[in-house]
């Protein structure tokens, strides 16, 4: 390892990323086609958030040493960021194959098939990276993330538990533990969880974790809503050739205000007020995207009830705006800010 990287290293282990930049860029001035060199600024240039510079470094790497794994990891680790799931698999196949017997590329390969839904090769590929390395805390919680994107929550924790085992202090671990807790709507421990975090990592863990349950709260109901009105529209047009079917729209609309209305009790009670004091600290973006679906969502809510009693098309209309509107907010809160 040269002088210039021992120093990056140094400088981005606690935190220093610019300065840590400014390290590798001089030794870079000395040796422009050190791959080390080049493969760290694309690290840090994509922990900056600079996710298309960081491919560009990431590929001279790739190009001054082909037959290295760590630059092939970092080039996946970029595409990856920029959605390129399909050259990202590649870049880390190639890692696999370079160094069939390191963890660090099955684990990066196990990333990228999780983002194509390939979860039985992203979990054969992270229970191998854990078994090269059974005390890696980042290895197991791949496969923590990997479990829980499969849907298989019970081995998600499992994993996230083995790691915390290693380090009680984790963030990535205690982060997962909170989050299982919130999807499995365990909403008490969740937020004590987070707020424990929050304290610890107020930079990485702030408000935006602490704002998952009106988040969450407005996700499920894009998900419930998107799935439920249109069956209460074929339901209403289904009542023109069998009346039934007009009372079974009324009393779909009906289910679904009292689940959403339920829903909502379930998890913003027990969440207390501080998920909305921190709504305040969160981007004015994001803060009116989320106040639009709430509006959105509520007024959906109230149009099926009125639907319910008074069977009309405008109505089923209105609640379909509404749903619109608050897949509209949601993807504008989730929506990256441009690199």
């Amino acid at each position: 390892m040269s002088p210039a990287a021992a120093r990056a290293r140094a400088l981005a282990g606690v935190g220093r990323l610019e300065m840590a930049e400014t390290a590798v860029r001089e030794g870079l001035a000395e040796t422009p086609a050190d791959a080390e060199l080049l493969g760290l600024l694309a690290g840090l240039r994509r922990l900056q958030g600079h996710h298309t510079d960081a491919l560009e470094f990431a590929e001279a790497a790739v190009a001054a040493a082909p037959g290295q794994a760590v630059v092939h990891i970092e080039r996946a680790e970029c595409l990856l960021l920029l959605n390129r799931s399909e050259d990202a698999r590649a870049a880390a196949t190639e890692a696999v194959r370079l160094a069939p017997n390191r963890p660090e590329p099955h684990r990066a390969l196990a990333r990228c098939l999780v983002l194509r839904r390939d979860f039985g090769g992203a979990r054969s590929a992270a229970i191998r990276a854990v078994t090269l390395a059974p005390h890696s805390v980042p290895d197991l919680m791949t496969l923590a993330e990997v479990e829980r994107n499969a849907g298989d929550r019970d081995a998600a924790r499992a994993a996230a538990a083995r790691a915390l085992a290693e380090d009680p202090e984790d963030a990535e671990g205690r982060w997962m533990i909170a989050l299982l807790d919130a999807e499995k709507l365990r909403v008490r421990e969740a937020m004590l969880g987070l707020r424990q975090l929050a304290a610890d990592h107020p930079d990485r863990y702030g408000a935006p974790a602490l704002t998952w349950p009106i988040r969450g709260l407005l996700a499920g109901l894009r998900r419930g809503l998107l799935a439920g009105v249109p069956l209460v529209v074929v339901l209403t047009l289904g009542g023109r050739w069998w009346a039934p079917s007009l009372l079974l729209a009324r009393g779909a609309a009906v289910v679904m205000a009292l689940v959403t209305v339920g829903l909502a009790i379930r998890v913003l009670t027990p969440a207390g007020r501080l998920p909305w004091l921190c709504l305040g600290l969160l981007p004015q973006r994001t803060r009116r995207a989320i106040g639009t679906g709430l509006v959105a969502a509520s007024g959906a809510v109230h149009l099926l009830l009125w639907y319910a009693m008074s069977p009309h098309w405008l109505t089923l209309t209105l609640v379909a705006a509404s749903v619109a509107v608050l897949l509209t907010a949601g993807a504008v809160e989730r929506a990256r800010p441009a690199d």
